[in-house]
């Protein structure tokens, strides 16, 4: 059910026909000389939706978090080409190093115990270098990122880690490749920051020589660092902190009707004024003080400098939602780049974020680590989705995700959300919030907590079922499951990369 999309239409509508009234303004035709070739066009592409090259095949890797491996998919024909791809072969030495440091034990066990649900996470994220030969994956349990070679982790060799960098902090998490394959973004979990790396070997214009996983430059980031996504042109990117969604007492504002996970209506203390009271007291401090800095903000590709940084629990309040996470979780980015459709903790649902439009109540309301509140910026559309599990306590939510995975096509109509607490995938029409569900009954495959959503090659979404060790691809284009894969232990990451046809053709 969409709260308001009006203006949200009106924005996608409004995009629409500049870009048709361009077009008209401009002509069509051109001149033989200047159109570019086809080849051209797909290398200007970001990796995630970039086509092999002449000699690699484009798969899509799925990573297997609880058992330390990676899947390999063709992206095209949609067969698992390999299973139990070693991604840990120094799992002994690793656990060793960590147990002799008393500090890192206790994030090792905290780890365990808290996002591992019970389990080690060995795998989180996966990128391969453009010439398909180094698979980049980062290792939560172990606190690092390793350059893995592909032909010998495929071959089963337990020699095929090239590199490796540990963090700053006692944690790794999501990644991100730059569009053109040669930088590496990786959050630094448990230290406020962003570590850029090399996937490749050149010279910079200085004359320094770097070399695949040399470490580059950071960005200052808010508490526990998750997401980040290169826009389309790759002058920014956005990035998001979660803050501490492994600690309990999940609703500590009261502005929405509930503190606590208690309908503040149904425990008489309206009849005493108590609500009013409970009302003016300093929740959103105590919430602060709980769950940490929760930051959404874009950085300048080049520089690294922050332009803008937003609180998006007060923007939600400025749009007429308060008492909702600021706790920006996955975030797809619609190709005009203005758009941005949020998950955030709790909301079984997204909600669109217009980057360009003016702040709705046309004051700087707060600052974030020395960063006033952006002039622009403003929540357009709330936009809910099922919610399959209305009495399920905040606290058993899986790291505060309702859903965790939303992707877009490449046409900008259609989302692809990852349901998580919900057991369901959904297709979501941008214009209208009508959604497709996706799960056991509608498809005969069970859907068990949907982790991830990404865009694949030939109008694709893949869709990581962690509970049911399985990757759903559905079709953005007919809005049909056309594969249900069988992958490892708790897949969770899928992206789009490459291998060369030599390796393959020895599998």
């Amino acid at each position: 059910m969409r709260r308001s999309s009006r203006l949200h239409r009106a924005l996608t509508t409004t995009a629409g026909l500049l870009a048709a009234a361009t077009l008209v303004a401009c002509g069509t035709s051109a001149a033989p000389e200047e159109v570019v070739p086809e080849k051209d066009a797909a290398l200007d592409l970001p990796i995630a939706l970039r086509p092999a090259e002449s000699g690699l095949r484009s798969v899509m890797w799925v990573g297997n978090n609880w058992e330390g491996t990676a899947s390999i998919v063709d992206a095209r024909s949609l067969e698992v080409l390999k299973r139990g791809v070693n991604l840990i072969p120094d799992k002994a030495e690793e656990t060793q190093r960590i147990l002799r440091s008393p500090l890192a034990t206790v994030f090792y066990l905290a780890i365990n115990a808290g996002p591992g649900q019970g389990h080690n996470q060995y795998v989180d994220d996966m990128f391969t270098t453009v010439d398909g030969k180094y698979l980049a994956v980062s290792r939560p349990s172990f606190a690092d990122v390793v350059w893995i070679d592909i032909a010998k982790a495929t071959a089963g060799r337990t020699d095929s880690i090239v590199r490796e960098q540990q963090m700053d902090g006692y944690r790794t998490d999501h990644m991100q490749v730059s569009n053109d394959g040669s930088r590496l973004l990786v959050s630094d979990s448990t230290e406020r920051q962003v570590i850029e790396y090399s996937m490749v070997d050149e010279t910079l214009p200085n004359g320094t020589k770097i070399r695949v996983g040399d470490r580059l430059r950071t960005f200052p980031s808010g508490e526990t660092p998750h997401e980040s996504n290169y826009t389309e042109d790759g002058e920014r990117i956005l990035h998001a902190s979660i803050g501490r969604v492994y600690t309990p007492a999940d609703d500590l504002d009261p502005a929405d009707g509930s503190l606590l996970g208690l309908p503040l209506n149904k425990l008489g203390l309206s009849t005493l004024g108590l609500d009013k009271l409970l009302a003016r007291l300093p929740w959103s401090a105590l919430d602060e003080a709980v769950k940490a800095d929760r930051w959404l903000q874009y950085v300048d590709a080049d520089s690294f400098e922050v332009l803008d940084r937003w609180n998006i629990g007060k923007e939600l309040a400025e749009a007429g939602h308060p008492g909702m996470s600021s706790a920006v979780r996955p975030v797809a980015v619609h190709p005009n780049g203005r758009l941005l459709y949020l998950q955030v903790s709790f909301l079984h649902g997204y909600v669109v974020f217009d980057t360009e439009a003016a702040d709705l109540n046309g004051t700087s309301d707060y600052t974030l680590g020395g960063e006033p509140e952006p002039a622009t910026g403003a929540v357009v559309d709330v936009v809910d989705l099922e919610n399959r599990v209305p009495t399920m306590l905040r606290e058993a939510y899986v790291n505060d995700s309702a859903h965790h995975g939303i992707a877009i096509s490449g046409d900008g109509e259609t989302l692809c959300v990852a349901g998580t607490m919900d057991d369901y995938a959904a297709l979501v029409d941008v214009a209208t919030g009508e959604a497709t569900y996706f799960d056991e009954e509608t498809t005969g495959h069970r859907y068990g907590k949907p982790y991830w959503s990404t865009e694949g090659l030939d109008e694709t979404c893949w869709v990581s079922l962690s509970d049911d060790d399985a990757v759903a691809v559905l079709s953005t284009r007919t809005g049909d499951e056309v594969a249900y894969l069988q992958v490892g232990n708790h897949p969770q990451r899928v992206r789009h990369g490459y291998v060369p046809e030599a390796v393959v053709a020895t599998w």
